[in-house]
């Protein structure tokens, strides 16, 4: 009530006041950071550009990775076909593991040999040198090093 007995009435909508001023979505007073709404387009592209850029990071590992087991599974497949054709030659001794050996071709036929074909010296034998290889323990062969006439040979 007021000096003439009326009662008092508040000015300030009860919409606009709080007890508890922290929450208020505005400054409450001139002291108060100014609180300045966000350009809600910027916002969203600076979002967007590093969506992106983090995608696309992920994105070239999963390539790479899938670029090693590509390769991985191709030197799998060349070692298999390679072991199986050693295997069809006419082996007359039983390789070693871990040792290496030379695969020539005579004629129609396979040959894995012993002989490297720097040691043969001067032969008339008309034996085409292929690769060099290695058997490894899981009974594949390995190719050490190969010729030129490899591929034209060997993956026909």
């Amino acid at each position: 009530m007021n000096l003439e007995g009326e009662p008092f009435i508040n000015p300030i909508d009860p919409d606009k006041i709080t007890d508890r001023p922290g929450l208020l979505p505005y400054a409450h007073h001139s002291g108060s950071l100014p609180i300045k709404p966000e350009d809600e387009g910027r916002l969203k592209s600076r979002a967007l550009r590093a969506m992106e850029y983090q995608t696309d990071v992920q994105l070239k590992q999963i390539y790479e990775q899938i670029q090693v087991l590509a390769n991985q599974a191709k030197a799998l497949q060349d070692r298999k076909y390679v072991s199986t054709l050693i295997y069809q030659c006419n082996l007359k001794f039983e390789p070693l593991i871990h040792h290496v050996y030379h695969l020539y071709r005579k004629d129609r036929e396979w040959l894995l040999s012993l002989v490297a074909p720097e040691d043969w010296g001067r032969t008339t034998t008309r034996l085409i040198y292929l690769a060099s290889i290695k058997l490894l323990s899981d009974h594949t062969w390995e190719i050490q090093r190969k010729s030129a006439d490899f591929d034209e040979e060997v993956l026909k």
